[in-house]
């Protein structure tokens, strides 16, 4: 699916799809390991299934050098995935998350939708962090 939106052509990035097993990563803490930074492309997006408060979710991570930011993978608009399929997203030339179903546009520090169907709304955060090397959700 390619088409253009007011901010310019949409292109498709290939993202790996990562099946991750839900590790703890440290004992005295519950946080689910999601997928390793190194293997994001720094600007890139990944697809992961990991533990969002006690249940099993689908989510974007974005690496952002050694940050990573992670939403639901979820759009606001109609309560449907993202990806036009799995792990696979599309960006607009100017680097914006762009939903595969309606075209609601998505920048990547906040998750705000800044332009389609449902400007001003954001998608689902999920708090992460990177430690050794690894995604984890945030206790």
């Amino acid at each position: 699916m390619r088409s253009n939106d007011r901010n310019g052509s949409i292109r498709p990035e290939w993202n790996q799809v990562v099946s991750s097993s839900l590790n703890d990563v440290n004992q005295a803490s519950p946080a689910c390991a999601l997928i390793t930074l190194d293997s994001i492309t720094d600007g890139g997006l990944a697809e992961v299934q990991g533990c969002v408060e006690g249940a099993v979710e689908s989510m974007i991570v974005h690496r952002d050098g050694d940050l990573a930011r992670a939403w639901l993978n979820v759009c606001p608009h109609a309560g449907r995935r993202l990806d036009w399929a799995p792990g696979k997203f599309l960006r607009s030339k100017d680097g914006l998350l762009v939903c595969a179903v309606h075209g609601a546009s998505f920048e990547l520090i906040h998750g705000e939708c800044v332009a389609g169907p449902c400007r001003g709304e954001r998608l689902r955060e999920v708090a992460v962090e990177v430690k050794a090397g690894n995604v984890i959700v945030s206790p």
